[in-house]
């Protein structure tokens, strides 16, 4: 008999394609974990401060900065940055040289090279005068849903003395990611290790972040509530201190004022606030800031201006 109703013959019937799942997203650097939080809390001011940056060219940029304080001596701070042709992402350019000279002659060096798609290599040098203080290599590959780092801090072969760092994070879900830190340190007749897990969850709107380890614990939560209103928690535990701390800070954007605020307060009786304001069309940011210590009966102000 013939096909009476109609139907389509079961061959001939359209097959759904498999429904392909989004590829995991990379989890980014262990030391970012707590970045989104952190940058809600005011940096500490005091004294006076001029900042001049100068864009020499399209790769090649210079700051000048001025700092007069009464806790210490007046200073001068070079900072050169040279950005390569290598551009992965907006904040992300190969290779990278920053530099930091200050008036007494100590300087701060880094130099970041991408050695593969997926390979970085960053050296750190710090010297205090003449004499080196740190010198530090750090090599990082970045997979598909996977970052591992293995970092080595001042190696000495004759004095048998070196400070490795081990991190690793796996992205299990497109909201979750777990990894560890592993510190191992040796000099003579001392030698140590600490391991360090840590979670991240992330959302829309709110991230949460815990390091727990047999030095302690840190624990951050960031809340962005709309386009204006950011709000960071954290915790902070030290089992050789025996020392916690609590803090909160807020950061509270006003477009149309051109003005962040910023402000904070923590469990050791310490409250802080900074301000800055942005003077279209000058390329002028200015900045002032308190923070008062109740505790130590101790308070510092500042008043920073910002050209280019």
């Amino acid at each position: 008999m013939g096909n009476t109703l109609g139907l389509a013959p079961i061959g001939a019937l359209p097959r759904r394609s498999p429904r392909r799942e989004e590829p995991l997203p990379n989890p980014g650097s262990f030391d970012e974990l707590h970045r989104l939080c952190k940058d809600v809390f005011p940096a500490q001011m005091d004294g006076v401060k001029l900042v001049i940056n100068k864009v020499l060219s399209s790769h090649f940029q210079v700051t000048h900065t001025v700092h007069m304080s009464t806790l210490g001596l007046p200073g001068y701070h070079l900072h050169t940055a040279y950005a390569g042709d290598w551009q992965l992402s907006p904040t992300e350019v190969f290779p990278t040289v920053l530099g930091d000279l200050d008036s007494s002659g100590s300087l701060n060096a880094q130099v970041l090279f991408l050695l593969a798609e997926r390979l970085r290599a960053k050296a750190v040098f710090q010297t205090q005068q003449s004499k080196f203080l740190t010198w530090q290599f750090d090599g990082e590959y970045r997979g598909g849903d996977y970052t591992a780092t293995l970092t080595l801090g001042n190696p000495d072969l004759i004095g048998e003395s070196v400070i490795v760092v081990a991190h690793f994070l796996q992205s299990l879900t497109h909201r979750l990611v777990l990894g560890g830190e592993l510190v191992y340190h040796r000099r003579p007749g001392e030698e140590g290790a600490i391991l360090t897990l840590a979670g991240k969850y992330s959302t829309v709107h709110w991230v949460a972040t815990l390091n727990v380890g047999s030095g302690g614990a840190h624990a951050s939560y960031y809340h962005r509530a709309n386009e204006q209103v950011q709000v960071g928690v954290e915790f902070e535990a030290n089992t050789r201190l025996q020392d916690t701390a609590f803090s909160f800070g807020y950061h509270l954007t006003l477009p149309q004022a051109n003005m962040v605020f910023r402000g904070m307060v923590d469990s050791n009786w310490c409250v802080g606030a900074v301000l800055e304001k942005k003077m279209p069309p000058l390329p002028v940011t200015l900045a002032l800031g308190a923070f008062l210590n109740h505790w130590r009966n101790r308070f510092h102000c500042g008043f920073s201006v910002t050209v280019g």
